[in-house]
C-alpha cells in the first residue's frame, strides 16, 4: 500500500512543487505523467526519499517516511525501495557482478535475490562479469533494473525509462519493468512524460 497526502516541495524556497496525492493499494501500479519540469524526477526522489517533502505524508506499506532521519531513510530505501534512474548509476570500475554484491552489502538487514536469477530473467546472465562500460545502452537498463531489484524491494519506482526508445523497445521496456514487479512481489511505480505508457497502466495520475 502506497499513499501519499498533501506533499509540497520547493528548491530554496524559490521553485515551489505542489503534487497530487496517490492512494495505491498493495498489488496495484501506477503510472504518473507530466510534462518535463514540472516535478517528475523531483516526486520520484521524495517517494524514495532521497529529498524530503516540505509538508505532507508518505505511507509505505504502513510506514511514515516522511518524519524519518536522512539515516532512517537511507535504511528504509535500501530495504524496501529498488529505484530505476534515468541514467543508470553503476561505479565503472566494477563489474556489473560487484555492482550488485555492493547494493547486497549496504543493506545486510534484507534478504537478497540471487543476482545470476535476475540477470538469467533479463536476459544479460553473459554479462555477469562486463563492466558497465562493455554493454550496450539496452543492456545498461536491463542491468539497472537488476539493480533495483537485488534487494527484492516492496516497491520499484523507474524515472523515464523509456524517454529515449522506440515504440518497440518502449513496449519492451515496460513489459519487462511490470513482469519483473510481478515476479518479485513488488508494486511498480513509473514517473515519465511519455504518453505511449499509457496503455499499459490501468491506474494513471496526471502531474
Amino acid at each position: 500500500m502506497i499513499k501519499t497526502e498533501s506533499l509540497k516541495f520547493s528548491y530554496d524556497g524559490k521553485k515551489y512543487f505542489d503534487f497530487p496525492d496517490i492512494n495505491l493499494d498493495s498489488g496495484e501500479n501506477l503510472l504518473i505523467i507530466g510534462n518535463s519540469g514540472i516535478g517528475n524526477t523531483t516526486l520520484l526522489h521524495i517517494l524514495a526519499g532521497i529529498l524530503k517533502p516540505e509538508s505532507g505524508l508518505i505511507n509505505i506499506s504502513g510506514t511514515d517516511i516522511s518524519k524519518f532521519s536522512d539515516t532512517e531513510l537511507d535504511k528504509f530505501r535500501g530495504d524496501n525501495i529498488g529505484i530505476v534512474f534515468q541514467k543508470p548509476h553503476f561505479i565503472s570500475s566494477l563489474t556489473i557482478n560487484e555492482n550488485l554484491k555492493l547494493a547486497k552489502y549496504l543493506s545486510p538487514s534484507k534478504t537478497s535475490g540471487d543476482a545470476k536469477k535476475i540477470l538469467e530473467s533479463l536476459n544479460i546472465k553473459d554479462k555477469y562479469q562486463q563492466k558497465p562500460n562493455q554493454l550496450s545502452e539496452g543492456e545498461k537498463q536491463r542491468a539497472s533494473i537488476a539493480l533495483a531489484l537485488i534487494n527484492s524491494p516492496s516497491l520499484i519506482l523507474a524515472d523515464e525509462p523509456t524517454s529515449s526508445l522506440d515504440d518497440f523497445n518502449c513496449d519492451n521496456v515496460i513489459k519487462l519493468l511490470k513482469t519483473q514487479a510481478k515476479d518479485h512481489n513488488a508494486q511498480l511505480i513509473v514517473i515519465t512524460h511519455d504518453a505511449r505508457l499509457k496503455k499499459h497502466f490501468k491506474n494513471n495520475l496526471n502531474l
